[in-house]
């Protein structure tokens, strides 16, 4: 029994965005930021249309660039065409609490987070990739591993099997029967976001170089700590030079958000492909070789 219960803390550190993060054991107080007054980030004015209520409809680029094409029905288009919630309202935490840190994002994606502490960092990923799946109807590709190395497979969840975990053994077993229900999917997500982190999405996906980036690669540092943020969309000029534009969580569970770039206004949120040894981001740092793809 207490070697169970060792394993359970060890698997609860090693899925979050921060060593802090216990997404079911850690009092709330223990590790949610001290409320501030947020400051609304409006870097150029003509980079923005509020009204705009997607990415591609909110956001311009900068002059003498253009979105990069994308194909039909694509990951890159799913996400360049991501709902966002009114311009200027804050991102919310699981308990409904508003994220006031200054100079951190500049929208909110419309995402239904739940009321758990369980939409953090990869978990906001997971969820795009697989709202993507999910929307194209390739079930059978919506599979996910846990921190064990467990294969946590939709095409299974669909059939009425669920998910058994006994310590350190992890098996399906028969519960109900067949379906395919939005609510079923929400709910094998959030077994995934409960036993899946930085350190198995890191394990998942595969190198690539950032010349090469594409819209929904993710920038991500596997462990605890260790973070993630995704890119969203991209723009090239004339000289190929690119830029692009992150999303993330962060923990306490809170909704997916349109980072700012702190350090060059003048084109935020876009950021640029060169010019800077790591990439900045208002709550983490990345090396350029941190940049992954789902395979």
């Amino acid at each position: 029994m207490k070697i169970m219960y060792i394993a359970s803390i060890i698997l609860f550190l090693l899925t979050g965005c921060k060593k802090e993060t216990d997404k079911d054991i850690i009092p709330l107080k223990q590790n949610s930021p001290e409320p501030i007054v947020q400051e609304t980030t409006t870097p150029v004015e003509k980079l923005i249309n509020p009204e705009g209520m997607t990415i591609a409809e909110r956001y311009f680029p900068p002059k003498g660039f253009e979105r990069i094409q994308l194909s039909e029905n694509s990951f890159g288009e799913f996400l360049r065409n991501q709902s966002l919630k009114t311009y200027g309202e804050k991102v919310l935490y699981y308990d409904g609490r508003e994220k006031n840190k200054k100079g951190v994002y500049d929208s909110v994606f419309d995402v239904d987070i739940g009321d758990r502490d369980l939409h953090q960092c990869a978990d906001a990923i997971m969820l795009l990739r697989a709202e993507y799946l999910y929307s194209q109807e390739l079930y059978d590709k919506i599979h996910f591993n846990f921190v064990s190395g467990f294969k946590a497979e939709y095409s299974k969840w669909m059939e009425g099997y669920r998910i058994k975990i006994d310590g350190n053994n992890v098996s399906y077993y028969k519960a109900t029967d067949p379906t395919n229900t939005y609510e079923s999917f929400r709910k094998y997500m959030d077994m995934v976001f409960a036993y899946s982190g930085t350190l198995s999405l890191d394990k998942e996906l595969e190198s690539v170089q950032v010349e090469e980036m594409e819209i929904g690669d993710v920038f991500i540092i596997g462990g605890s700590p260790g973070h993630a943020v995704i890119v969203v969309d991209m723009a090239e000029n004339d000289e190929g030079e690119k830029i692009f534009m992150l999303a993330q969580s962060y923990m306490p569970a809170q909704q997916t958000q349109l980072l700012i770039n702190p350090n060059e206004k003048g084109i935020s949120p876009w950021y640029r492909l060169k010019g800077e040894e790591q990439l900045v981001t208002p709550e983490w740092t990345f090396d350029w070789d941190k940049l992954k793809r789902f395979k």
